[in-house]
């Protein structure tokens, strides 16, 4: 079976822009969920390039349990937990006491949550160089 890790790894570039997009377009809600979704499939990307299939949508928890070879700073992990937020909330009504989606989250959160899944992005990058 071949390793799917570049097509994991492309589709988590792809999000990235697409997050951008949504993020210009106002579409806070959504931006902060992509790039979630980058950040999680960049990982998996890592776990498949290295040997290891990833299961979840934890993403703290998929740098974690990356082989003990690849040291993940603290400070990633960390940022991969506040995106790990916005996996369900952004897209759930009765995810919040009330109100909307989108009408919890603008352009501070959007902006957060793309440069959290940038970095790790980079990193995952830098570990399959």
């Amino acid at each position: 079976m071949p390793n799917r890790a570049q097509d994991w790894l492309k589709q988590a570039e792809r999000d990235l822009l697409q997050a951008e997009a949504s993020r210009r377009g106002g579409w806070h809600e959504w931006a902060c969920f992509i790039a979630q979704q980058a950040a999680e499939k960049a990982v998996k990307a890592l776990h498949l390039y290295m040997g290891q299939e990833a299961w979840g949508h934890v993403v703290a928890r998929l740098l974690q349990e990356l082989p003990q070879g690849v040291h993940v700073p603290d400070a990633l992990i960390e940022k991969a937990r506040v995106l790990d937020t916005f996996y369900i909330p952004p897209r759930y009504p009765n995810s919040h006491p009330e109100g909307a989606p989108f009408e919890h989250y603008g352009p501070l959160q959007s902006e957060e949550a793309i440069q959290y899944a940038r970095e790790i992005l980079e990193f995952v990058r830098a570990q399959m160089a």
